[in-house]
């Protein structure tokens, strides 16, 4: 049983103190009902955040007990603040939680805490909220949803992996640091994924997920999706065999998407942002993009 625990949230433009008030409530309970005792803390850090609106809100943060907020002055990257966190943190087990999360019920810590016998574990997302068919985070979100189960996540638990929300063991976090050449978001928990597997580490994948219910516009959504398409050709050849869309890129003829792409991907754009967008027009986009990249 995991006795001791530091919470890890790395937070960029958003507001964490309602976030960590309900942590640090179950981590309180859990601290009162164990016989063996609990502790913890909860860390969050800014990634030098331009909205100071925000960073002065999340000082109140400082006054919770157990739980601090640092705000970086220069901005670095998630896997960097990532690794911040952990040179931060004291205790044994790290629990890293994204930022624009929901907690979903009182038992979210408990049911971590009873597998010390792996080195990782992951929690999973699952989509929340209001239906928004206009909103095309949302559509990705609900129709990726049933391919991502947990007997299928513990199939390929390393190419599973992702960052939202997982639990790891200091030993194994020091030995599998986030690689900081990811300077942005978007694809370095892939790469984190394959150093877990590198270096053999247990992990399994459990059903305690966070909840995803605040969704980012299209536009903006898709200047993400370009972001990170651009991040993945950089590091194409490391992660080839972590990457669908890699692996597809390999098989079918540059030529004709790339003159696809020229000539019709301004319209797939344009449909991408607009109320109503198409996760057919997305895949069309998406790998268009990212063979014109080569």
């Amino acid at each position: 049983m995991i006795t001791e625990l530091s919470i890890l949230i790395p937070a960029y433009n958003s507001i964490c103190t309602d976030m960590v008030r309900r942590l640090q409530r179950l981590c309180e309970r859990i601290a009162h009902d164990q016989p063996e005792g609990f502790a913890y803390e909860i860390i969050v850090v800014d990634d030098a955040s331009p909205n100071r609106e925000t960073v002065e809100k999340n000082q109140e943060i400082n006054d919770i007990a157990h739980c601090s907020f640092i705000a970086k002055e220069q901005n670095g990257g998630s896997a960097a603040t990532r690794n911040y966190l952990a040179d931060k943190s004291q205790y044994q087990w790290l629990l890293f939680l994204d930022s624009d999360m929901e907690i979903p019920g009182m038992d979210f810590i408990m049911r971590y805490l009873p597998y010390d016998n792996y080195d990782v574990v992951n929690g999973g997302i699952r989509t929340g909220g209001e239906t928004d068919k206009h909103n095309l985070r949302y559509l990705y979100e609900r129709h990726a949803e049933p391919k991502h189960t947990i007997d299928k996540a513990n199939a390929e638990p390393y190419r599973s992996f992702r960052s939202t929300n997982f639990i790891i063991k200091r030993t194994c976090m020091q030995q599998c640091r986030f690689d900081e050449r990811f300077k942005k978001s978007g694809y370095e928990d892939v790469h984190f994924g394959k150093k877990l597997a590198e270096s053999q580490a247990s992990i399994i994948h459990i059903n305690n997920p966070l909840i995803m219910s605040s969704y980012e516009g299209n536009a903006d959504y898709v200047a993400k999706y370009e972001r990170n398409l651009t991040t993945l050709y950089h590091f194409r050849d490391e992660l080839k065999d972590y990457s669908p869309l890699i692996k597809l890129a390999r098989r079918v003829p540059h030529l004709p998407i790339r003159l696809w792409h020229w000539l019709f991907g301004g319209i797939e754009r344009r449909l991408l942002v607009s109320s109503h967008p198409s996760l057919w027009v997305l895949n069309m986009y998406k790998l268009g993009y990212f063979v014109s990249l080569y």
